[in-house]
């Protein structure tokens, strides 16, 4: 996957259009806490810069333009990250091929516990906004291509063996 090309959509569901506290309820049994900033201020810890989320130490940052694919992914890395890097977290989350891949699936599967997201919705907007795939789409990738994926979720406790998510940080 490439998010090198960032194109911003006025379709793609924003923080706004689904609540900031829908978002710290989600993330709250992993620790993160949901901070929001003033439309048209800078989102620190974000690496993409605009609109894209920001991290920082135990702290999603998001404005209400920010689309909810970022926050969710950006939140996965936090999820799916070790926790030395957890520990000195500032912008860039790191990771390899694999737990990118694996926070790209997370991501997902999260959208699935937003009331008004969903999967479908999420991969649409993932799509819109420039994710990049193998297979074309992120729906083509998550259904016959992310075996890898959910298996590295799974070995790192993040999801159990039924594929929902454990609510468990990766340790």
């Amino acid at each position: 996957m490439d998010h090198g090309i960032i194109q911003q959509h006025a379709d793609v569901l924003s923080v706004q259009g689904l609540g900031i506290d829908v978002l710290q309820v989600l993330l709250v049994d992993y620790g993160l806490s949901c901070e929001r900033v003033a439309a048209g201020n800078a989102i620190s810890g974000s690496f993409w810069g605009d609109s894209e989320a920001g991290l920082v130490g135990d702290r999603l940052v998001l404005r209400d333009d920010t689309p909810v694919h970022s926050a969710l992914h950006e939140a996965c890395h936090y999820i799916c990250m070790t926790p030395d890097r957890r520990a000195g977290l500032h912008t860039d989350a790191g990771g390899d091929y694999d737990e990118e891949s694996a926070v790209c699936y997370l991501q997902i599967l999260l959208a699935d516990r937003l009331t008004g997201v969903g999967r479908e919705r999420l991969m649409a907007d993932m799509d819109a906004w420039g994710y990049s795939f193998r297979l074309g789409s992120t729906k083509a990738w998550f259904e016959g291509d992310a075996g890898d994926a959910r298996g590295w979720l799974l070995r790192e406790g993040i999801i159990d063996a039924e594929g929902s998510p454990s609510g468990q940080l990766r340790c």
